[in-house]
């Protein structure tokens, strides 16, 4: 088999045993299944193979368990027929990753024929490969969890800040699932009581919410390096995949930490101001959800004259959810109605949609945290967007109801 120039074949009669596939063996996979396993259920890893393959020209990427003993691979792209596969092991001994584990350091190398200090090793003949970069993978408490690699049978740039610095950030946010997942996992193993889920959700959500902003700054931080790069059309698309993605994850972010703010003791403070003209922050918001839901109408009451004291982004942000709550659950066909008063000395904001009647059961729950409703199939989000819009609320000295009849559900935002 030939794969560009050079053969895979030649590469097995290179290696110590006639083909390195055959020392996976079932003590192996025991050993490192929950490895295996829990890389394999980070959504975010086909992307980042994917990425480091297209950004850098590649055809090999591989997320490593790396032990004093053992070089064991996780998750796999191979577009150059490298022939490994999740839970193959290469002989430790034969890998750069020990030196990485050893060092602490990065090896990272253009084309081996013309570098100083890796031109004689044995490796990359072994291999057959020119280009090279191993990332160390750090867990949070310091310790060495493996590599994130890349090889190619032909140079390629990779010593350069932007690649490094996207190397760097994707082992962070390799490492920050790792953790959480053996977080969530220890956490659970030694809950036995009656409130178990709940318990686990209040104490451990708070940690992620906050520790995300990292990964997700180097991850905002990383896409805006990479465009300042010449990308081809696929690569743009990819990027601008992942900058839609850390909006949206953002706003998860914000959820999870509102919540446990509310749920933790700190609770919602507000920044009350009366000098800023509600009516036309609504008006923006519905302009906004128009331009971002144009296959949904909607229409407007708004008559706020008067000065309201409110806090600005939480009254946006209240609004936003509610309105975007009937535009995802809304039937399709029907206008969403929102109407704003300030009236009589009350602010009132009402927002409905055409819907089937809730039943009992769904709206006695629909403000509680991780609550859904029943909504068919828009199950999107962490079903925290109605809970905090009530908190929000109540933080005003307000009060978030609803009423839902036979063909309409009502939000209706009233505050004294």
């Amino acid at each position: 088999m030939d794969c560009m120039g050079w053969k895979v074949d030649d590469l097995f009669s290179l290696a110590f045993v006639p083909d390195w596939r055959i020392i996976i063996a079932p003590k192996l996979m025991l050993d490192f299944s929950k490895d295996i396993a829990l890389i394999g259920h980070i959504t975010a890893v086909p992307t980042i193979l994917d990425v480091i393959c297209r950004t850098t020209g590649m055809g090999f990427a591989v997320i490593a368990r790396v032990t004093e003993e053992k070089w064991v691979a996780c998750s796999v792209l191979d577009q150059i027929q490298f022939g490994l596969l999740p839970g193959g092991e290469l002989p430790i001994e034969t890998t750069f990753c020990r030196d990485v584990r050893q060092s602490r350091e990065p090896v990272i190398i253009d084309h081996v024929d013309d570098d100083e200090i890796y031109q004689d090793s044995v490796i990359p003949r072994r291999y057959g490969f020119q280009s090279y970069i191993s990332m160390p993978i750090f867990l949070a408490d310091k310790s060495f969890y493996g590599t994130l690699c890349a090889i190619d049978p032909k140079p390629s740039k990779v010593k350069t800040p932007a690649v490094i610095g996207m190397f760097q950030m994707f082992a962070e946010l390799i490492a920050f699932h790792i953790d959480a997942a053996e977080k969530l996992a220890a956490s659970e193993s030694s809950l036995l009581a009656e409130r178990e889920t709940s318990v686990l959700r209040e104490q451990f959500i708070a940690v992620p919410g906050h520790d995300l902003q990292g990964p997700l700054g180097a991850i905002t931080m990383g896409t805006a390096l990479l465009k300042e790069g010449e990308l081809g059309e696929i690569q743009t698309g990819l990027v601008d995949m992942m900058e839609t993605s850390a909006a949206r994850m953002s706003g998860l972010i914000g959820d999870v930490m509102d919540f446990a703010r509310g749920r933790l003791g700190a609770g919602m403070v507000l920044n009350r101001k009366s000098d800023l003209r509600l009516g036309v922050l609504l008006e923006q918001i519905i302009n906004e959800a128009k331009t971002n839901g144009a296959e949904r109408t909607i229409e407007a009451h708004i008559e706020v004259t008067g000065p309201v004291s409110y806090d600005h982004s939480r009254m946006a942000q209240l609004f936003a959810n509610l309105l975007a709550n009937a535009m995802t659950h809304g039937k399709i066909g029907h206008p969403v109605v929102v109407s704003a008063t300030d009236g009589g000395g009350k602010f009132i904001l009402s927002i409905s949609n055409a819907a089937d009647r809730l039943p009992p059961s769904v709206l006695a729950h629909l403000f509680e945290p991780f609550s859904r409703g029943n909504h068919g199939d828009h199950q999107q989000g962490l079903g925290l967007g109605l809970y905090i819009a009530s908190q929000i609320a109540g933080a005003h000295g307000g009060v978030l109801e609803v009423v839902s009849t036979a063909d309409q559900v009502q939000f209706t935002f009233t505050m004294g």
